[in-house]
């Protein structure tokens, strides 16, 4: 069924308030999850709340915690999450690391001891909004990559999203796993029942596996086999996605002094936070040009590119950001989709929880 944005909104809001969360910290994190279900993230919006509610349940999230931060210069800031939800802090980091770009042309901010933050994109459009270039890293807590020429994961999706303000056109966005594939995606085809695409998970002999129930026992129960890097399955053609996903940990992970999952995973006590990383970077344009130089120059790049003759016709040429602000302005009009099975997920978390379900 389709559901109108406003009552998944409300579903995420009512949910979060039942299991103790303070009425701000939660209406962050409900604005960036409900964004995130209508830029088409089916994976990282309201469907992670199962997620959500086992670590919380296992006391490792720690659902009222606040930012501290704990370095500061003019320009770079070190925050410790508290092991909160990611969607709170890093809304507060990303614009923090605007505000200090707006002072001395660039801002960077890491934080440490973090969960899960939806999807990158949401935080580097921050930046594009308040007339910055955005740049966001992030660690992960799934072990779910099969390195080049390896048979078992090592590494997460571990995402990359960039942002840039044009003038009259959308902004630049560009928002990816370092995978072929996000975790959640798989989770998204079993859900809803579907095969996958050959090539989004191998299995540990490094053949493709086109169901997505086989898929996610691969990615959750199996010791070996995973998703593939970005580029194809786990062999040297995909080596520059599987450095890709390494760069991103470094920010995301290694610089701000978070965990590397595989490391935390023979060491976690079972109460012990997720420790996830994220990264936060804007410029200011008007560091280096001109005010209203930079938009309207990346306005000129935007019009070549839509510009460019299209192999089918009806299909023009896109844009990084056009088809999510297309899926938005559908799903604002039509609802977002809510599967069967994932209807039924949220039914059991407001029956176990009290909170009211809304989704009807």
């Amino acid at each position: 069924m389709d559901v109108a944005a406003d009552k998944v909104r409300a579903q995420i809001e009512a949910i979060l308030l039942s299991w103790g969360m303070e009425a701000d910290l939660a209406a962050t994190t409900t604005e960036a999850m409900t964004e995130t279900d209508l830029f088409g993230v089916d994976s990282h919006g309201i469907s992670m709340l199962m997620t959500y509610e086992k670590r919380w349940q296992e006391g490792k999230l720690k659902i009222n915690a606040r930012p501290k931060i704990e370095r500061r210069t003019a320009c770079t800031a070190l925050i410790d999450a508290g092991a909160g939800l990611g969607h709170p802090v890093s809304s507060y980091g990303m614009n923090l690391a605007v505000d200090m770009a707006k002072e001395a042309g660039l801002g960077v901010v890491g934080v440490r001891n973090s969960h899960h933050f939806g999807a990158a994109g949401v935080y580097a459009r921050i930046a594009a909004r308040r007339g910055a270039i955005g740049l966001v890293t992030s660690a992960t807590r799934g072990v779910t990559m099969v390195p080049t020429r390896g048979a078992k994961p090592v590494l997460g999706t571990n995402p990359i999203a960039f942002a840039a303000p044009a003038g009259r056109n959308l902004p630049f966005v560009l928002d990816m796993a370092t995978t072929t594939t996000a975790a959640g995606k798989v989770k998204v085809y079993d859900l809803n029942e579907r095969a996958m695409p050959a090539g989004w998970v191998v299995d540990g002999a490094g053949n493709p596996i086109t169901d997505a129930k086989r898929g996610m026992k691969i990615l959750h129960e199996e010791p070996q086999g995973g998703l593939s890097p970005l580029g194809g399955s786990p062999e040297m053609a995909s080596h520059k996605g599987y450095g890709l996903a390494m760069m991103v940990h470094i920010l995301g992970g290694t610089l701000v002094g978070s965990s590397f999952s595989p490391i935390r995973n023979r060491t976690q006590k079972p109460n012990d936070p997720d420790d996830i990383g994220h990264f936060f970077m804007a410029i200011d344009p008007g560091a280096f040009r001109a005010p209203g130089e930079f938009e309207a120059d990346l306005d000129a790049v935007i019009d070549e590119l839509h510009a460019t003759p299209a192999a089918d016709p009806a299909k023009p040429v896109l844009v990084a950001g056009d088809p999510e602000e297309a899926e938005r302005q559908r799903r604002l009009k039509h609802g977002i989709p809510i599967p069967p099975a994932l209807d039924k997920h949220i039914r059991a978390i407001c029956s176990r929880s009290g909170a009211a379900y809304l989704l009807s």
